[in-house]
Formats: structure tokens, C-alpha cells, sequence
């Protein structure tokens, strides 16, 4: 949809690659018991993530019906030679089993060269078993984000620049700031409407820098939210909304910390956000045109601006409402080919929670998104006013 959103998509990416520890340790005790010689040994276990190269791909049965699970279909058990790049182990050689199931959600298909992720237990510094645990796409993803880094300097100069730097604000923030505090516990809604804020300041500082045009923006923008935000609640509380309509949800009550989360708050929050984008393209269109509308004619009148904004925001919410529609449809494409292909009528999936949630998602944002048209209209168009004092009545 609107840039905002695809920036803070790619920089989460980066955040997670930069800021999570690459490797994963558990320290436990083993008791050996030697029938000969009776004393503790104690024996250090690992579990670590290391980056692998495919060098051959061996076959070496097929299995007709594998049963449970994945009843019916054929398995094929492999043998693949690969070589570590990670270090300590960089430029090890070993063999490992690696089984294909025929399941496209969970199958690896690797071939010679291929790049991958290796999950491995180390007992004594040694590798003493290993599996191959997903494709290596973090350096595809790396690359990409160059170029997106690149074009926004190339094409947008200082502002372009400016804007990455709020992007890594923004990935700061909700990476550092408000995940951590969820974790602990404390009201979700609430502090994502104060991340919220806080990110939508600084972005439009950084971008603007601190004028009218920003002000403007900042309460239009965080009106909207706050807007959506109520809105989420007050429709997803009525059409009983469970908040578990994702499988993450349900991961997230056997999380270690053990946390109580309120996972209706949590949903609502999650539409806070996606909002945020959208709404503050809108707040900062809007007052930006207003801000070009009075320096062309600094006698316009107060109530002139103000319908400028409007009519201004207008032709912008009528496209901009439809790609906030347009993305959470596309999200959703495959259940919807789902439920035609096997004709679900219209009364079931209307309720159904999943459908249910991406309407008030949808709708929420959108609703927020065009009331902050005429609060930035009305609060620049003042601001103008009241900045030149030489405006008609």
C-alpha cells in the first residue's frame, strides 16, 4: 500500500537479521555413570543454527505410505554432503540424513550449491547431530534491502535518507520498545498507541522537520489511529472476535516467559499498526498541499484552506481506502479460492472469525484513514490562519 508500510516491512527484516542472536545455547548436566571408575562427568550442550553449502544430494529410499500424519503420501529419504561456512566449524564436511515428504509446507528440496540453515547439537564443542532446518534467503533479503535503500537515496536525496533513518526509529521502537514491554505484561493497546505517537513524531519531524505542516500531520495522523483503534475495539468486542484467528496466537501461550497476554488487545493492537501507515501518508499529503496552497495565496481565507484540504483529501482517501482493502484481500487470496472451490456459503464464512477479523481490520483502518482528513484539514488550515494573521475571514 503506501511506501510508509513497505519500509517498515523491510527494516523489521533487517532489525531481526542484525539484533537476534545467531546462535541459540542450553547448558545442561549429564550424569555417566562408568561401572569401572563411578564419578560425575559434566557434559556441555549446544544448540546452535550455522549456515551450510550443499555439496551432493545422494538417494536413498522411497517409502510408499508413510501413515499418520502424512498418510498416504511418498516419502524419500535422502543423504546430503554439505560443507559448514559458519564458523567455528567453517569448511567441515559431513554427511546428513534429510527426508522429503511430499508436503510443499514442509519439504526442503535441496540440490548442489544451494545455500542452507543447519540446526545442530554440539556436546563438548563437537557437532554430534544435525539437520537441515530451512533455506539461507537472509542474503537475497539483504540485497534487496540495498536496493530499496539505494533508490530512496537516489530518488528522494536528503528526504529519502531521512526517511530511512526514521524507519530504523520506527523498527527501534517496536523491536526494543514495545515487544519487550508486551512481553512483560503491560496493556498492549495502549502502548502501541504511545509507540504509535512517538513514531509518527519523530517520522514527521525528520521528514518535515518541526513546522506547521508537521503539527498538522502529527495530530491528524494520531487522531486517525486513535479513531481506528477505538473502532477495532468496539466492533471486534461485538462481533465476539477471539483474537486467536492466527496460529500465532495459540503459539504464544507456550511461550518460556509464561506471559497472560490479552490476546483481544493484542488483535486490536496488530490493527493499530497496520493503520499507522496509511493514515500518516494521508495526514502528511494533506498538509503539505495545504502549506503549497498558502504560500501560492497567502490572502486565502481560513475557510478556503480548509475546503482545499478537503477536497484534497477526498481524491486521496478514495484511493487510498481501497489499497488498505485491496492488501488485507490479498493476504487472504488462497482462503478465499478456498471457499470457492468448495462453494462454503456466504453465512458461514461472513462469521467465520479469520473473515471476521480481516473485515474489522479493513474496515477500522479505512474509517480512521478518512476521519483524519478533516482533522488535518481544520487543524492546518487554523494553524495558517492564525501563523499569517493576514487571512480573510
Amino acid at each position: 500500500m503506501c511506501l510508509c508500510r513497505m519500509m517498515f516491512t523491510v527494516l523489521l527484516v533487517l532489525f531481526i537479521f542484525s539484533t537476534l542472536p545467531g546462535v541459540a545455547q542450553a547448558t545442561e548436566e549429564r550424569v555417566n555413570v562408568d561401572p569401572d571408575n563411578i564419578q560425575l562427568e559434566q557434559h556441555i550442550s549446544e544448540e546452535i543454527m550455522l549456515r551450510a553449502k550443499v555439496l551432493k544430494v545422494e538417494q536413498q529410499q522411497t517409502t510408499e505410505d508413510l501413515g499418520g500424519f502424512f498418510g498416504g503420501q511418498e516419502e524419500s529419504r535422502q543423504l546430503v554432503t554439505i560443507e559448514i561456512t559458519s564458523q567455528p566449524f567453517q569448511g567441515q564436511v559431513m554427511q546428513i540424513p534429510h527426508i522429503i515428504v511430499n508436503q510443499p509446507k514442509y519439504d526442503i528440496r535441496v540440490n548442489p550449491g544451494d545455500k542452507v540453515i543447519l540446526f545442530c547439537e554440539l556436546v563438548d564443542g563437537q557437532i554430534t547431530s544435525a539437520f537441515i532446518s530451512d533455506y539461507a534467503r537472509d542474503t537475497a533479503l539483504k540485497y534487496l534491502l540495498l536496493a530499496f535503500a539505494a533508490v530512496m537515496i537516489i530518488f528522494g536525496g536528503i528526504k529519502g535518507f531521512k526517511s530511512l533513518i526514521s524507519l530504523a526509529v520506527t523498527g527501534v521502537a517496536i523491536i526494543f520498545v514495545l515487544l519487550p514491554a508486551i512481553l512483560a505484561g503491560y496493556n498492549p493497546i495502549m502502548l502501541t498507541i504511545l509507540t504509535c505517537a512517538v513514531v509518527t513524531a519523530i517520522t514527521l519531524v525528520l521528514i518535515g522537520g518541526i513546522s506547521i505542516k508537521t503539527i498538522s500531520a502529527f495530530i491528524g495522523t494520531v487522531g486517525g489511529v486513535i479513531i481506528a483503534g477505538i473502532l477495532a475495539v468496539i466492533a471486534g468486542t461485538a462481533a465476539q472476535l477471539t483474537g486467536f484467528s492466527e496460529d500465532e496466537m495459540y503459539m504464544l501461550q507456550f511461550i518460556p516467559q509464561g506471559v497472560d497476554f490479552d490476546y483481544r488487545g493484542l488483535l486490536f493492537a496488530g490493527m493499530i499498526i497496520g493503520a499507522l501507515g496509511a493514515v500518516m501518508d494521508v495526514g502528511m499529503s494533506i498538509a503539505s498541499a495545504l502549506e503549497e496552497i498558502k504560500k501560492a495565496n497567502r490572502n486565502i481565507s481560513v475557510r478556503k484552506l480548509i475546503t482545499a484540504g478537503m477536497n484534497v483529501g477526498r481524491d486521496i482517501m478514495g484511493t487510498m481506502s481501497n489499497t488498505l482493502i485491496l492488501a488485507y484481500t490479498g493476504s487472504a487470496l488462497p482462503l478465499m479460492l478456498v471457499f470457492m472451490a468448495h462453494d462454503i456459503p456466504y453465512l458461514k464464512i461472513i462469521n467465520l472469525d479469520v473473515i471476521a477479523t480481516e473485515v474489522v481490520r479493513a474496515l477500522a483502518g479505512s474509517i480512521g484513514l478518512i476521519i483524519s482528513v478533516p482533522i488535518t484539514a481544520v487543524v492546518a488550515g487554523v494553524l495558517f490562519y492564525m501563523r499569517d494573521g493576514k487571512a480573510k475571514k
